[in-house]
């Protein structure tokens, strides 16, 4: 249940009166790159899908069903390393806002 959290896109982050606005803004840039990336490898990774359904459907040439699986192999690789660069970012994001509140606490 705790991973299904790492993915939740949203604000993870609430404001509050001892984060600087610039740091609370540079943490939200940030996060919303973060976002930005992982729909790319997304994107990415459904553009080669659609190449390796499009490989698969070329009966006449043979050589096209080891692309088509190259592609297919690709997509699944290209899926996995983007939720896997966004949740290893979303974590340290959050420990780095939580060790930033429990610094200033101590202060």
């Amino acid at each position: 249940m705790k991973k299904l959290k790492l993915l939740k896109f949203g604000r993870d982050f609430k404001p509050d009166d001892k984060v600087i606005l610039r740091d609370y803004l540079a943490i939200e840039r940030t996060r919303l790159a973060n976002e930005r990336t992982l729909l790319s490898y997304i994107r990415s990774s459904l553009y080669l899908l659609l190449g390796s359904i499009a490989f698969f459907q070329l009966k006449d040439v043979p050589n096209f069903q080891y692309l088509a699986f190259a592609a297919l192999l690709f997509s699944v690789i290209f899926f996995l390393i983007g939720i896997y660069r966004f949740t290893v970012l979303k974590r340290s994001l959050k420990r780095l806002y939580y060790m930033s509140e429990d610094i200033e606490k101590s202060h």
